[in-house]
Parts: C-alpha cells; sequence; structure tokens
C-alpha cells in the first residue's frame, strides 16, 4: 500500500470520527451517525473528485471508503459516551485529517493538472471541505468563522507539498513536510490560539438598518 493511499485512508477514518462526535453531541442514532460520518469523511475527496472532473468519485470507484465511514460511525456510536470532553477530541482529530488530506488533496491535485497552483487549491479544500459540512449540519460554529488558524493550515501543508514536489524530493519526503507543517499550524492554532490579523474598521450596517437606509432614499 502507498503512502498516499495510506493518508487517504486516514484522513477519511479521523474525518469521520470528527463526523461521528458531532452526532454524539446532538444525540442521534445510529443512522445519524453513519450518516455524520459519511457526510464528514467522504466530502472534502467528492468536491476535490468533481473539481478535476473525476467521475465516477473516488469511493465508488472503491466502496472501502464508504466500510471506513460505517466502521468509524459504529465505533464512535458505542464509545463516545467514555469520552469526557468530546469537543475537544473532535478539533484535534480534525487537525490530524487535516493535515492528511491537504497532502492527500494537492497530490492528487497535482497528478491532475500539472499545476502547483492547482494542487495549493485542490489541497485546501480536500481538508476543509468534510468540516465545514459536518459544521453546517450540527449547526456548530463553522470553522470558517473561528478566529483561529484553519484553512490557513490547509493551504501551508498542501503548499509545502507541492513545493517539495516541484524540487523533485522524495514522496514519503513531501508528504511529511506537508503533514507536518499543517499539523503544527492547526495544532499551534488550538492550543496557542494562533491567528491571522483580523479586520478591524467598523463592520458593516445590520441587515434591516440596511434596508431601511435603502427605502428612505427611495421615499426622498
Amino acid at each position: 500500500m502507498s503512502l498516499l493511499m495510506i493518508l487517504d485512508y486516514a484522513g477519511v477514518a479521523l474525518f469521520a470520527a470528527t463526523g461521528a462526535l458531532a452526532a454524539s453531541r446532538k444525540q442521534l442514532d445510529l443512522i445519524g451517525f453513519l450518516f455524520f460520518a459519511a457526510v464528514t469523511g467522504l466530502g472534502g475527496g467528492t468536491l476535490r473528485d468533481i473539481i478535476l472532473g473525476r467521475a465516477p468519485v473516488f469511493w465508488v470507484l472503491d466502496p472501502t471508503y464508504i466500510l471506513i465511514c460505517v466502521i468509524a460511525g459504529t465505533f464512535v456510536f458505542l464509545t463516545a459516551h467514555r469520552v469526557e470532553w468530546r469537543y475537544r477530541l473532535l478539533i484535534w482529530l480534525d487537525a490530524f485529517g487535516l493535515a492528511a488530506y491537504s497532502v492527500l488533496g494537492a497530490a492528487k491535485g497535482l497528478a491532475a493538472s500539472g499545476s502547483p497552483t492547482i494542487a495549493i487549491v485542490t489541497g485546501a479544500l480536500t481538508a476543509a471541505f468534510g468540516g465545514i459540512l459536518r459544521d453546517l449540519l450540527a449547526n456548530e460554529p463553522s470553522v470558517l468563522l473561528r478566529p483561529e488558524i484553519y484553512i490557513t493550515a490547509a493551504i501551508a501543508g498542501s503548499g509545502a507539498f507541492t513545493a517539495a514536489q516541484m524540487l523533485g524530493m522524495p514522496q514519503y519526503v513531501s508528504s511529511g513536510c506537508g503533514v507536518v507543517i499543517a499539523f503544527a499550524l492547526r495544532g499551534g492554532a488550538i492550543h496557542y490560539g494562533w491567528m491571522l490579523p483580523r479586520y478591524k474598521p467598523r463592520p458593516g450596517r445590520p441587515h434591516e438598518e440596511a434596508i431601511k437606509g435603502k427605502k428612505g432614499r427611495k421615499k426622498r
């Protein structure tokens, strides 16, 4: 089994586990756990394959990915009650999954297009989209709206992998660089609260106020 295949399976399993943990926080039944696990585990890779024009998508070609999601979802359903700090576990598993998938997505994009830019984009999308779907379904604060570094870690990981590949380094070295950099950034953001500079000027007016302003101008 190749290193990229190991990263692929690991990324799906870790993201599927975070989806199931989100389901446990909502106290869903087993089918809910499996649905959250599948959407979170397969969402990023599905978007990547659609963008790259790969049809059918990866989990249709290899149903092992669905089985991995079922196993992860069932395991979390049976054991989540033993974990006191489920949200903390969720975000750390998500960090591992993000690191693995940022490299895997970049490798798929580079192989399909030969473009470093496309590789970095597909790496970031593969790593982040499953978590975005999970948070939307669970009605949790989206990873996109959290102040700490998230998407940036995925971009850095996929960028490091792509740069190393373009320099002719062996795949295991490139993959290691990407995974370590992505996880270090995301892990530091979780532990130390690292974040990028935020937009400081006055925020836009609330929607209701803006609508009233438009109506007032029309009357004049």
